[in-house]
């Protein structure tokens, strides 16, 4: 882990360089029924699944959905073998390898 704070770009490039290994946690989503974001049930780690849907948010990956344009909109923290990312549409995490 470095000390330098990642940004939206860290995680294109992490994204970029990790393709084939990549893992998935969406842990809150946004609900449009109830207007606000709430929390998955038993998020667990899977393979992520690539998407041609709203690339410029969604990064090509099914769950991942980041704000693009100014600061502060993005809350991206490195964890262990990857990255936690918390905005107003919810929050994930996406690693390298299978998490135990």
């Amino acid at each position: 882990m470095t000390n330098k704070k990642p940004t939206l770009a860290t995680l294109k490039s992490f994204i970029k360089k990790n393709a084939d290994n990549l893992y998935i946690k969406k842990q809150s989503r946004f609900d449009g029924m109830q207007d606000c974001v709430v929390e998955c049930e038993k998020p667990l780690y899977t393979k992520i699944e690539k998407t041609e849907r709203h690339i410029k948010n969604t990064l090509g990956i099914r769950g991942v959905w980041v704000i693009e344009g100014g600061s502060g909109r993005n809350l991206i923290t490195e964890i262990k073998n990857g990255f936690e990312v918390y905005n107003c549409c919810g929050s994930f995490a996406l690693i390298t390898g299978k998490a135990a």
